[in-house]
Order: C-alpha cells, then structure tokens, then sequence
C-alpha cells in the first residue's frame, strides 16, 4: 500500500489580521498504520476566546475516515503553537515527534501554554533537524515561523507530498513572497522564513497541503 495523504479540518480561528482561517491536520496511511500530523487548536479558554476558535473534535473527524485515535500510531507537530498541538492529549499513547528547539522555544516563549498542555508528561521524540521517520515520510527544518518548525514530506510513486505547516499560510504566499503578503505572526525571523521557502521550494514537490488554506497547490 502506497503512502496516502488524507485531510482533517479540525478548526477555524480568526488571524491577528482579522480575517478567519480554517486549521487543518493531515493523516499519513503506510503499511504499517497512520501517523497524524498537527492535531488541532486546544488550549486555555482565554486563549480559544481571543482568536474565536471554532473547534472540532480530532476523534471525531477521524471517525469521519472510519479511524479512531488508536489507529494513530505516532504524531508529527510542525510546531507547538495552540492550534497545531492543541490536542495532542488525545494521542497519549503515541510518541509525538518535534524539533528540540521547538520543544525549548514553547518552554521559554509560551510557559502558561506549555503548562497547560502538561508537556513533561508527554511522550516526546525529539529531533534535531532533518530525519526521516518512516521510510517515504521524513521532516525537514523549517526555521522562521517559529525557530523549530519543521515541515513533512511524503515520498511516493507519483512525487513528493509536502505538509507544509505555517511555512506559508497560502498557496499565493509559497509561490513567492513579497514583504505586503506577510500577515502578522507570519515569521518570527523573516530572513529564516524567506531562507526555509527558497528550501522547501527546491524540492518541488507535486502537492502542497497547507494547514490554514483549503487548496491543494500542484506541481508543474
């Protein structure tokens, strides 16, 4: 069985730029199982309030694929923003795969959040830059949004999938970058964020599933 991607929409939110945003997760079917990559928006009721969360159950959009947690057998978050890891206490059961520097930088930027979501509890797998994680499906550092975003990249026979996380909220955005189509919150270093795209970019993938746009952007 080939690798497959298969899209979850977990939330919508409303941006720093006043506009409203879908939140999407992505389920990866291989041979051995699913790996569920971002889990959706959780967190503090203040902070669901303050960007209008309209949350969704994981569980219950999994069932929508005739799936359950158990079938997740391990999770992969682009980062440890709320609406990116905010349901990962469902997933107990399975390791959760992360950059170290992201996993330190929620410690330092975000401690009510990473308190919250009792984080030393958690299983964690930490990584420290590229690493493949099972064969055809690896991670690749995507430094700008947050100092340890990664995105995931699903191999097979017909090219390359890439779960882009907030790398670009828009295919309009991964197609090239000019300073008006940064939206606050955007990058937190935009010299890394420009660097990170010319990156991902390279690797032209033939399908580009983006976390916060409901398009899927296909390769020439």
């Amino acid at each position: 069985m080939p690798l497959e991607v298969k899209r979850l929409h977990l939330a919508s939110l409303r941006g720093l730029d006043g506009r409203e945003w879908p939140v999407h997760g992505f389920v990866v079917t291989h041979p051995g199982g699913a790996v569920l990559v971002d889990t959706g928006c959780g967190g503090p009721d203040e902070v669901l309030s303050d960007w209008r969360v309209v949350n969704r159950s994981v569980a219950d959009e999994l069932a929508g694929l005739d799936m359950t947690p158990a079938d997740i057998g391990l999770v992969i978050n682009t980062h440890l923003h709320f609406d990116h890891c905010g349901q990962n206490a469902v997933f107990s059961h399975a390791a959760c795969h992360v950059q170290r520097a992201e996993l330190d930088r929620a410690k330092r930027e975000d401690p009510e959040l990473y308190d919250w979501f009792g984080f030393m509890n958690a299983r964690w797998e930490l990584l420290d830059g590229d690493t493949e994680i099972l064969p055809g499906l690896s991670v690749v550092t995507t430094p700008g949004h947050t100092v340890g975003h990664q995105c995931v990249v699903v191999s097979s026979a017909d090219g390359q999938d890439l779960l882009i996380g907030d790398a670009a909220y828009t295919p309009h955005q991964y197609a090239g970058p000019a300073d008006k189509d940064v939206v606050p919150g955007q990058a937190s270093d935009l010299v890394a964020w420009r660097g990170s795209l010319d990156r991902i970019r390279s690797l032209a993938p033939a399908r580009v599933h983006f976390c916060h746009h409901t398009d899927v952007l296909h390769g020439s």
